[in-house]
């Protein structure tokens, strides 16, 4: 196991238990996020309660195994869905390599969450031009580490992404290696949002920064999401 326990500061609360039934979808007419019973609102895609997708041991980082886990539950089940649903293939090419939490040095030293995930560019995700097709790209990265800072707050990452500002900044050919790093920025009541970098790993230097050259420091996209959680 690649995992180590969190600091005394970011102690969390024991491994829920496992239940592997599928939560109930939400009823017409209503939000897409939550479902009420008895006048309490419940979200309908709860974390817990999806089953494992797959093995997570291999994924490093300091966050407990558990929640390495339910994000790749949730990933998976809500995320990229079954064989048949969009992009399905894609999405689980995509392979989670680290996931991390830390306190922020700032005034409210609040918590941040970042997962690390890497994918290589094959042929059915190029556009005409033999380059990563953009939206593609989108569909890769729209998957947040806001579900990972949720369940340490003891609330609900999961939403429904309202906006993406998507910045490319160089193509990505047949063959590249990205490395995908999403960074929680804030999880509110109904919004939450989160930042995302998707770039080639990049190679060590042991040179001052004006001297690495700069065909090393490509980054093929930055973007930002915000995600609605609907009440």
């Amino acid at each position: 196991m690649h995992s180590r326990s969190l600091t005394p500061a970011l102690s969390l609360s024991p491994e829920p238990a496992h239940h592997h039934h599928h939560h109930a979808p939400p009823p017409s007419r209503r939000s897409a996020t939550t479902t009420t019973t008895a006048n309490v609102q419940v979200p309908w895609v709860d974390p817990a309660r999806l089953p494992n997708c797959g093995d997570t041991s291999s994924i490093a980082g300091n966050a407990p195994d558990y929640i390495k886990q339910l994000i790749y539950n949730t990933y998976i089940g809500y995320g990229v869905g079954d064989e048949d649903c969009f992009g399905s293939k894609v999405g689980r090419s995509v392979k989670f390599v680290e996931v991390n939490i830390k306190r922020k040095h700032d005034r409210k030293s609040r918590l941040e969450a970042t997962t690390v995930a890497e994918i290589e560019v094959t042929k059915h995700m190029l556009n005409g031009a033999g380059m990563l097709h953009g939206g593609c790209l989108a569909y890769i990265v729209d998957n947040t580490p806001l579900v990972v800072l949720g369940l340490v707050q003891k609330s609900n990452g999961v939403g429904v992404t309202q906006s993406m500002n998507v910045l490319f900044h160089s193509p990505a050919p047949l063959g590249t290696i990205l490395k995908i790093i999403s960074t929680s920025v804030s999880l509110g009541g109904r919004v939450m949002s989160s930042r995302c970098e998707a770039s080639p790993p990049q190679p060590t230097f042991h040179l001052p920064p004006s001297r690495i050259p700069i065909t090393h420091l490509r980054l093929v996209s930055r973007l930002s999401i915000k995600i609605r959680e609907e009440s």
